[in-house]
């Protein structure tokens, strides 16, 4: 049947990852966590709202996509929008005199855009880390 396997796991229901609770299908099983794009279609980003900065970012990179910038999206550290870094583990917060659109997918956009920047910036804690622990 078509549409009966989702990556490693078999789909018995059409309802069965919105009234399912265990972690289902082979990669959840080895990363030990739910997949979120596979419950919530609102989390897979919309192409359509792509910055001007990702779009060039995307075509020097060579990518059809987002990538790894997928799951990526904008959350909260201490009421203070805020995008989350997993090279430094922890929150960057967005600079505050920056207006925000409405729409979560917008943010979404606008956050994989900071953090790109930020990790591309001379201030991003590895920069710091490269430069005092390089060998040559």
């Amino acid at each position: 049947m078509a549409g009966s396997r989702y990556k490693g796991s078999r789909i018995a229901d059409v309802d069965q990852f919105i009234k399912g609770g265990g972690i289902e299908s082979e990669r959840e099983k080895e990363i030990g966590q739910h997949i979120g794009y596979r419950y919530d279609v609102n989390l897979l980003p919309d192409y359509e709202r792509l910055t001007p900065f990702l779009k060039a970012y995307m075509d020097h990179m060579g990518w059809d996509d987002l990538n790894w910038l997928e799951d990526i999206h904008m959350g909260y550290e201490e009421g203070r929008p805020a995008v989350f870094d997993r090279n430094v583990n922890g929150w960057v917060t967005i600079p505050g005199g920056m207006e925000l659109p409405d729409n979560q997918q917008d943010r979404d956009m606008v956050a994989r855009e900071l953090l790109i920047k930020f990790q591309m910036s001379p201030k991003h804690p590895l920069v710091q880390l490269n430069k005092a622990y390089r060998k040559f």
